[in-house]
């Protein structure tokens, strides 16, 4: 399996530490967080991670609080790692939209193995391109293609374009793009939609016309 990006979240150092070492051992790149808030920051501004191994017991935010705050937006596979191995709080983890959850002592071992299976599982069920009007995304290689030719974009203009394509047809409020593009917690204002979608349009040169503006409102995609 070719290497993927995974954070590993835990106030317990030498617990990262380990699972840190295997992971890298099976080829895969480890980001760190020591606390929830911590994770949910490394979290906004890395949107090329691939995996999340969360604990539970943590200062600032606990693991509950970090997975919903990501769960308001995205559907990143995550791990549950933690000590709490009543029913009830595994039941609450998978309420809450967690994928697997593992109970401390564990396997290293066993850990990258489901790490893994989880992460193949993922990448199989995804819809890798989608494509409307002559403009196609690949998600998994972050790449879109206008009749054949790449463009670059930032990485917001990459989520800006797919959520038009994922909702094209559909009159889209610059609240509900701020809600969905921008994380839960972005105190911004409809300038910052209007930039992205200015700059979007010209990089989509002939095609940028397919983003409409609804005027006092928002925008739509009409492919």
């Amino acid at each position: 399996m070719d290497g993927y990006r995974i954070m590993v979240v835990d106030d317990e150092e030498r617990i990262r530490r380990l699972v840190k070492d295997f992971l890298n051992k099976a080829g895969h790149i480890v980001i760190e967080a020591g606390d929830g808030e911590e994770a949910i920051n490394r979290f906004m501004d890395d949107k090329n991670i691939d995996l999340i191994i969360l604990d539970v017991m943590m200062p600032k935010f606990d693991g509950w609080e970090v997975l919903e705050s990501i769960r308001e937006y995205s559907r990143i596979p995550v791990i549950m790692l933690t000590a709490r191995a009543e029913e009830q709080d595994e039941l609450k983890g998978f309420r809450l939209g967690v994928d697997e959850y593992i109970t401390k002592p564990f396997s290293p071992k066993i850990l990258v193995a489901r790490v893994e299976a989880l992460l193949r599982r993922t990448h199989a069920n995804e819809s890798e391109v989608i494509e409307a009007g002559g403009v196609s995304i690949d998600k998994t290689a972050h790449r879109v293609m206008i009749e054949g030719n790449e463009i670059e974009l930032s990485f917001k203009e990459f989520e800006l374009l797919e959520y038009f394509i994922e909702n094209r047809g559909k009159a889209l409020s610059r609240e509900t793009i701020l809600n969905n593009v921008w994380n839960i917690n972005y105190y911004g204002d409809s300038r910052t939609i209007d930039t992205h979608v200015k700059k979007l349009r010209s990089k989509l040169g002939e095609k940028g016309d397919i983003i409409k503006t609804i005027r006092s409102y928002g925008y739509k995609f009409e492919a």
